[in-house]
Parts: C-alpha cells; structure tokens; sequence
C-alpha cells in the first residue's frame, strides 16, 4: 500500500535509510533502479550547506528534482534549518527530511554548531521550534526521522510524534533504539508501536532490518506502515526490492551473479569515479567494493590487491574474477 505525502505516492513502502559516506547518489541512483519507494540523503547540516563547505556540495548532490527523493537536513537553529530547506525547495527538491536521530558525538555534542541529531531528544521544546521553522519554510511534505529516546529511562519518541504531526511532519521514521545505544544491542521494534499508536500519520520502523523475514517482523511488532533499510543494503543494493516483494508483491528483482555482478559492480565503481573523481573515487569506493566481495567470498589476496590499488583499470579487469559465482571458482 503507498504511503502518500501532499499527492507524493511512496510505494512500495520499503525505504533506504540516510547513511553517512555511503549512500551517496551512484549508490541510491543504483538502490533506486532496483526498485525502492523512496531514498534519503545523506545526513547534511545546514549551515554547511548554506556556505557551501568544500565537499559539502558533492556528498550532496542530494538528488534535486529527483523523485521519490527526500533530502534531510540536520541543525540546531531554526534560522539555518529554515533557510537551508528554502535553498534546497528552490534547487528542485520533492521532500525535506530532519534529523533528530543521529547518535554521532560530533553530532550531538555541545560544542561549536552540535547538540542536534538524537541531542535534541532532551529538548523536545527546541525540537519543536525547528520543526516548525522548517515547517513553515517550505511547501513541500517535510518528514523526521529520530529515536526511541536519549537513553532507556526516557523513551520520548511518541511524545515528539504527537507534537511534531500537530505541527505539520507528515511522515516519521523511528530507529528502534535510543541514542545512548548507539549501534549495540538489538533494535525493539515493539517499542515502535507506542509511536504508531500516538499518531495518524505514516510511521516507518528503522533498525536491523536486512531481509524480508526481520522487516516482516518488525511491521508486527512495530504496527508501521513502512519499513526503511540502511546496512542491510550494503554489498545488495537489490535488498530492498527484495523485501518489496516477498512483503508487497511489487516486482521481483533481478539479481545479478557471476559476469553480470561484475558488469552491475563495474558500472556502480565507474559511477563514483565521475562522481568523485579518479582520485578520491578510487578511495571512497573500497569501501563498496569490500561488502561486494564479502558476499561472493572472494579470495583473502585478491581481495586485498582490489582494494589497495590505487589504479581503477587494475580493479575493473579484476572485478570479473573477484566476484563469480563461487561454485564456478570452486571448478
């Protein structure tokens, strides 16, 4: 079922989480061809983007004008925040997302321009005053995107629900865990529920999912509308088309193995290249190539010369042998 913001149909309802240094746009331009209902992206602060910080612009490259596309913005002052979403509204984005959810210590930290991400979880007042100003800044659906909770002594996230629909947010995902969490232990889908059932509007379970069995599960434990999926998408960009159709029959995808892995990796590997350029594409592809080769269980040496090169025809050549089917490596 399509989760629709002000006439904008997200379907299906299994969405690529923002992920800092990773899902730049050759990797959601490439989750997106696959099939997912709606892809976020990276964390940018808006200040940052604003001034027009050196890199600032290239990781955000946030995907104006494209479809099914949110844009999400993080800060503290309701000024910025305000005139951020402005500048990104007038460059063609379709929806502005906030984060309150990032745990990072350089995020929520009070120091210089910090205290926002999941910080702002113990100031649902100021919270409140941003999403506001967002609010009333732009025409276009603005969503959020948080926690539980700071820690497990205050799980607060279904009051900021409450508060954030009443001033306009049409649409809130939540990660299953607070931000003292961080990463560890497991996300309580159930916990998600006492959000779901404090608001009307669409709710998106986040946290642990990576296939269809966990996001089943966490639409019953959680009662979400919607799913969103952020490591589980490393190495298989095509898990969320996977899970859209085991779980809302959306097309099946076709996923690649043996020469067309290779070609599919070569031509995400070539994307980065001009996204990047040579130099630091090279570099900040590794990374990709990595999680590619943890799936095909690529040899322990090639894999270490793929991703120490610094020529990327080397690791174009290589790719076919680094990532066929491992029973045809086993011949």
């Amino acid at each position: 079922m399509p989760i629709t913001l002000s006439h904008q149909a997200l379907a299906p309802p299994v969405f690529l989480a923002p992920l800092a240094g990773i899902t730049d746009l050759p990797f959601r331009n490439l989750v997106q061809r696959f099939g997912a209902g709606l892809v976020v992206s990276e964390m940018i602060a808006s200040q940052d983007l604003l001034n027009a910080k050196p890199g600032v612009r290239e990781k955000a490259e946030l995907g104006f004008g494209t479809e099914n596309t949110a844009v999400q913005l993080a800060g503290r002052e309701a000024y910025w925040l305000a005139e951020a979403a402005r500048m990104a509204e007038a460059e063609g984005a379709r929806i502005i997302d906030i984060n309150m959810g990032c745990p990072a210590k350089k995020v929520t930290s009070s120091s210089g321009a910090g205290a926002c991400g999941s910080a702002l979880l113990r100031d649902l007042d100021h919270a409140l005053t941003l999403i506001e100003a967002v609010v009333a800044a732009v025409k276009l659906p603005v969503t959020l995107k948080t926690r539980l909770g700071w820690d497990d002594s205050n799980h607060n996230a279904a009051d900021l629900a409450r508060r954030a629909e009443a001033a306009g947010i049409q649409m809130i995902t939540i990660h299953g865990r607070t931000r003292c969490q961080f990463y560890k232990g497991h996300a309580d889908w159930a916990a998600i529920a006492a959000v779901k059932q404090a608001v009307s509007i669409p709710v998106i379970a986040n946290g642990d999912i990576t296939d269809s069995r966990r996001a089943a599960e966490a639409l019953a434990r959680s009662g979400a509308d919607g799913v969103m999926i952020g490591r589980g998408a490393q190495g298989r960009p095509w898990a969320l088309a996977e899970v859209a159709h085991d779980l809302y029959g959306a097309p099946a995808p076709k996923i690649p193995h043996g020469q067309a892995l290779a070609d599919m990796v070569a031509g995400h590997y070539e994307d980065m290249l001009s996204f990047y350029g040579r130099d630091l594409g090279v570099r900040i592809a590794r990374k990709h190539l990595g999680w590619y080769m943890d799936q095909t269980g690529t040899d322990a040496a090639l894999r270490r010369d793929i991703l120490t090169t610094r020529d990327a025809q080397a690791v174009l050549e290589r790719l076919p042998d680094a990532l066929c089917d491992l029973q045809r490596r086993a011949a």
